[in-house]
């Protein structure tokens, strides 16, 4: 498939996708979420990919939103459109993927990267919402995945004041797994991409599901929903693969069955 607004790569089990609207610093507009809806639904789709990885440039994850699409909306188009409601077909992707921000990952960037199932972040890169510096708010799930990320009181402030985050703060607020050298963000996400698509892939799938259940139930119904995935993958051939090479001492053989 071609597309206009990313650039796709296949390293071996792992997809790298790269925004590519350097003229606009990646901004967000609806042709590059047509693509990346297509997109995440064709990795979702292949067997032969087991992880995806997110990018942008140097310069910028994704800037925003794209200002110039959104600027002539008034509310009844917005709302007819149902304008940003797209996304919610990326988040659905079941198979584990990483954002990896350079740069700026601000407004709609920054919503866009808390969509992932974690971000590895270079050393240059600043995260923000300051959707309030036009007179709107966040739209793309920032007030709400930010404020589960970082808490009440910095979510609040960020989103209320505009300012920008950067990497290190990022980290020690728990919105960045990690942070790396620029220089080496690509690769060190690819790396740990590769380490997840070498796991089986049922049971990837089912770490995703009990992580994000953590967010939508309470803790025992939480806990009773990750048991019964735990009891569903022993009725996997990777289950009994995994503990019969554990005893042997060798690599599992893994066939997502």
């Amino acid at each position: 498939m071609t597309y206009t607004t990313v650039i796709v790569e296949q390293h071996d089990a792992v997809t790298l996708v790269r925004l590519n609207r350097p003229q606009a610093l990646n901004a967000l507009n609806s042709e590059v979420l047509g693509e990346l809806i297509q997109l995440f639904a064709a990795y979702d789709a292949d067997a032969s990919q087991r992880c995806l990885v997110l990018t942008g440039s140097e310069k910028a994850f994704a800037a925003g939103a794209d200002i110039k699409e959104m600027q002539p909306k008034d509310f009844s188009a917005m709302y007819v459109e149902n304008f940003f409601a797209g996304w919610e077909r990326v988040t659905n992707t079941r198979k584990p993927w990483i954002a990896a921000v350079a740069g700026y990952a601000l407004g709609g960037g920054c919503e866009l990267a808390m969509m992932s199932d974690f971000i590895l972040a270079a050393d240059t890169a600043k995260f923000g919402q300051p959707e309030i510096k036009l007179g709107v708010a966040p739209g793309m799930g920032g007030s709400q995945r930010l404020t589960r990320a970082v808490g009440k009181a910095k979510a609040m402030e960020m989103c209320l004041t505009g300012r920008m985050m950067d990497a290190a703060e990022a980290e020690r607020a728990s919105l960045v797994s990690r942070v790396v050298p620029a220089a080496e963000l690509v690769d060190e996400a690819l790396k740990v991409a590769a380490q997840i698509a070498a796991m089986p892939p049922l049971a990837a799938l089912a770490c995703k599901e009990m992580v994000n259940a953590a967010f939508e139930t309470g803790l025992q119904q939480g806990v009773v929903f990750e048991r019964r995935l735990f009891h569903a993958l022993n009725a996997t051939a990777d289950k009994v693969e995994g503990m019969t090479a554990f005893v042997d001492k060798r690599p599992g053989n893994w066939t997502g069955r």
